[in-house]
């Protein structure tokens, strides 16, 4: 594989160090001093403290072998719903909202289920169980592939484009329009780019999706949301696991973990290789990942916990080929990609602590600080040689109480992310650095204050009401002058309201409503396009202005044992849409729309189609159909340009559905489809489409919760040639290279072990 220079983690200013250490202090600081009542808590020295472990998952349905389990924290549920009847889920399986039956910092799946479901609006829960042990669970398709809204298009690797409702669909490369957290710390650089190569989706517990407005509670400040990765803690992981996946294409990963307590203290440690061909040709990549977590209980109201994430990822990048030729030799790599080498090598280590105080039965505070070091080693156009250092800080409280008699749930909170790139741009010749053409010093700053209020007007209806301010500054100093002073610098204040009604008619089923703004500010890697010396067009950064949008949303979710559904309808009107109108070589000039809409609806059910077929009794086996399906009706609003032209970059219509068997002896075996009905755009103008395609699936496994599961999935079985993803820009034509072929008949299989 080819070498990476790697960035010590302390290689930065002392000042940013300090940040860090600075802020770890201060959180340390407020846990011991936040209140009186703690203080008389902590009186005790910690060796005096009781025990607290939990019984894991695993250790549950495994037998007798269990650690004790702490008892259950829990803040009384603001409202009391109705009870379910016997035809209904089980409403003693449904935590009530804030429980915490082991660790303070990090609920289990049921409990965050039972928290983020209060949303009024759009939101999602996808526990590892329901991909990890039956998937190679390389890329987050494999993990959000049947969450209705959110569509996912493989390019490579590991890496995919991702829009939820629309958003970033300009984005070409890399993230945008969508925030990114790992256990509710920021993922995303200050300036608002991501990227998913940083994310191995076999490590994390359970995923939370907070499509758009609905992710106000983390502050999030973008048309699609957040996507929140959960880690376990020693409280919900196993002694010990591992995993190997063997496929197609020269596929290997390799996985450990391990997780414990020991008496006020827990751990969770995990460590992935992945090594892979790929599909294509210069598609070969290689990647480690290492994630960490350790917590302590400083009392039974106090926990702090520390977090280590790394990554080393060497990646080549095949390009984007025409139509014809994604279609009919879709294994070719662009050739300029192969002559310039073409790459995108991430080094990146992730520090933070996040603590949870809770302050009375009612109130629960969190606080944290985050450090992020990554180096982006990126032969494209250019060589491009960038390093960021992201640092920040949160606070959160979230409060249960009466007003009036009547039960109110409130949370409120700020954070603070700031970050600094330093930009070096130099020729690619031929895989290796050349002259310098952009040296500049970018910095972001993001201060975001928020509320969310919940005031139960009845025992089961919720008024929702929240704002969220925004405080963002864009600043670049441009030390490459020869090609003229590209410095400059930005500041917006945008505020973004919210009201929603949520009505729990049951325990396990919600109708909601709700009206929301989002704003999105510009990042600096989207703000320019080529640079001047090839002759391209370049917009300032400081001209673009920030993404506006009101949503309106209705909806139903809920759940029965033998069927579940998440149904939401939904209508955008953006103004200044940040849109592609030129792209070449892999970048994007980003500007301004002026009226556009995204609506859509977003549909999720699971059944029970048959049921007791060969085995019967209390846990009969099952014929489950498991289906996503949503509509996508984008389009520009009496533009000058484009008319009501539809936007480019998503189908219309787009299905994913599984039929599985599951047997009580843990056995399962089913087909799956993917189906894109209609080609989409890829362009403004609307002269050049994709092509429409069905391709479908199989697997098999076994899986009885206990210490060995397996799994063989075939994936595009009839070996069908079609476009998994495209960039888009302004007006295409038949040569116009911005399509990217889909992986051919793939084989994986794998076996996990834990104990």
């Amino acid at each position: 594989m080819f070498a990476s220079p790697r960035l010590p983690l302390f290689n930065r200013p002392f000042s940013h160090r300090a940040t860090l250490l600075a802020g770890t202090a201060a959180t340390a600081l407020l846990t011991l001093l936040a209140m009186p009542s703690l203080a008389q808590e902590s009186a005790k020295p910690a060796t005096e403290l009781p025990p607290i472990s939990v019984t894991t998952t695993s250790q549950a349905k495994a037998g007798p072998k269990k650690k004790k389990a702490a008892p259950a924290v829990s803040s009384p549920a603001p409202v009391a719903p109705p009870a379910a009847t016997a035809s209904q889920s089980d409403p003693s399986a449904i935590p009530a909202p804030g429980t915490r039956s082991g660790s303070l910092t990090v609920p289990t799946a049921a409990e965050a289920k039972a928290d983020i479901q209060l949303a009024p609006g759009g939101v999602d829960l996808v526990p590892s169980s329901a991909y990890a042990k039956s998937t190679p669970a390389t890329t987050i398709k494999d993990a959000l592939d049947y969450v209705p809204g959110v569509f996912v298009q493989p390019k490579w690797g590991e890496d995919s484009r991702v829009s939820i409702r629309g958003s970033g669909l300009s984005r070409n490369f890399h993230l945008r329009g969508l925030q990114l957290y790992m256990d509710g710390i920021p993922i995303n650089t200050a300036d608002g780019y991501g990227d998913f190569q940083e994310i191995d989706p076999s490590v994390y517990r359970y995923i939370e999706v907070y499509k758009g407005g609905n992710a106000l509670r983390f502050g999030a400040n973008s048309m699609g949301g957040a996507i929140n990765f959960v880690m376990p803690t020693g409280y919900d992981s196993d002694l010990f696991g591992a995993r190997i996946d063997v496929g197609s294409f020269g596929f290997h990963k390799l996985s450990v973990s391990s997780g414990g307590v020991s008496g006020a203290a827990d751990y969770f440690i995990a460590g992935t290789w992945l090594e892979q061909d790929g599909f294509r040709d210069h598609s070969d990549g290689e990647s480690v990942r290492g994630v960490m977590n350790v917590g302590y209980r400083l009392t039974e109201n106090v926990e702090t916990r520390f977090y280590l994430n790394a990554n080393n990822v060497d990646q080549r990048i095949p390009g984007s080929v025409t139509r014809d030729a994604a279609l009919n030799d879709p294994k070719t790599a662009a050739p300029n990609n192969v002559n310039h080498n073409w790459q995108r090598n991430i080094d990146t280590v992730r520090i933070a602590n996040k603590t949870t105080m809770r302050i009375d039965p009612g109130t629960m505070l969190e606080l944290g600080v985050f450090n992020v070091d990554r180096h982006l080693m990126h032969p494209i156009f250019q060589w491009l040689d960038y390093r960021y250092d992201d640092y920040g800080g949160f606070a959160r409280i979230t409060n249960e109480s009466r007003i009036g008699g009547f039960a109110n749930r409130l949370i409120a909170g700020v954070n603070l992310h700031y970050g600094e790139i330093d930009t070096k741009q130099y020729d690619n010749v031929g895989g290796q650095k050349g002259l310098l053409r952009a040296n500049s010093d970018d910095e972001a700053g993001n201060v975001s204050a928020y509320f969310e209020n919940h005031f139960y007007v009845m025992p089961d209806v919720a008024l929702v009401g929240g704002v969220q301010f925004l405080h963002a500054t864009r600043d670049r100093k441009d030390f490459f002058l020869s090609d003229g002073d590209g410095s400059g610098s930005t500041e917006f204040n945008l505020w973004s309201p919210k009201a929603g009604i949520a009505w729990d008619v049951d325990r396990a089923w919600q109708v909601f409503g709700n009206v929301s703004r989002s704003a999105e500010v510009p990042s600096f890697g989207e703000s320019v396009s080529g640079p001047p010396f090839l002759g391209l067009p370049t917009i300032p950064f400081t001209d673009i202005r920030a993404q506006r949008a009101t949503t309106y949303e209705i909806g139903t979710r809920g759940s029965r044992p033998n069927y579940t559904w998440d149904v939401a309808a939904y209508r955008a009107e953006i103004d200044n849409e940040l849109m592609c109108f030129y792209s070449a070589f892999g970048n994007c000039n980003v500007s301004n729309a002026d009226k556009t809409i995204h609506q859509g609806l977003e549909l999720g059910f699971g059944v029970a189609v048959l049921q007791s077929m060969f085995a019967d009794g209390p846990t009969p086996d099952k014929l489950w159909l498991n289906t996503a399906y949503t509509l996508n009706d984008f389009q520009f609003d009496n533009d000058a340009t484009f008319g009501n032209n539809e936007l480019p970059g998503a189908p219309r219509h787009f299905l994913r559905a599984e039929l599985l068997y599951k047997h009580p002896s843990g056995v399962y075996v089913g087909p799956n489809v993917e189906w894109v009905p209609e080609a989409y755009y890829v362009d403004s103008a609307n002269t050049l489409e994709t092509a429409a395609y069905a391709i479908w699936g199989a697997k098999i496994g076994f899986d009885n919760g206990g210490p060995i599961s397996a799994y063989i999935e075939g994936r595009n079985l009839s070996d069908e040639a079609y476009i998994a993803s495209a960039s888009i820009i302004d007006r295409a034509n038949p040569n116009s290279t911005l399509f990217e072929p889909g992986t051919g008949r793939a084989i994986y299989g794998g076996v996990q072990v834990k104990w």
